[in-house]
């Protein structure tokens, strides 16, 4: 795993962060939307939020008087390419493993 990936992975982790990422990629929201959807506190969906911007995975907007939330896609697209570049060092390496339990 890249050093710069370790933070969005640890974000990716928590249940809650999951579930926000999930909903603001279906359309941007703000912090007070959110709250009324999912079964936590306006004020922790905010430190859920500050996470995630930290680790690049959501940016924020001041539209009006409301902050609207949205996913990054360019990140979630670097995560994808690092975990199939993962998947794809194990199933060599499972490959590998078979050749040698087979060989004679």
């Amino acid at each position: 795993m890249t050093a710069s990936l370790a933070p969005v992975f640890a974000a990716l982790a928590d249940d809650t962060r999951w579930a926000i990422l999930t909903r603001l990629g279906e359309a941007p929201a703000s912090a007070s939307a959110l709250a009324r959807e999912l079964p936590i506190s306006r004020q922790a969906i905010v430190k859920h939020l500050e996470v995630l911007r930290a680790s690049s995975l959501v940016e924020t907007e001041q539209v009006g008087r409301e902050l609207v939330h949205r996913a990054i896609g360019g990140r979630l697209t670097d995560v994808a390419s690092e975990l199939e570049r993962i998947a794809g060092a194990w199933e060599q390496r499972l490959a590998q493993i078979k050749r040698l339990a087979e060989a004679p």
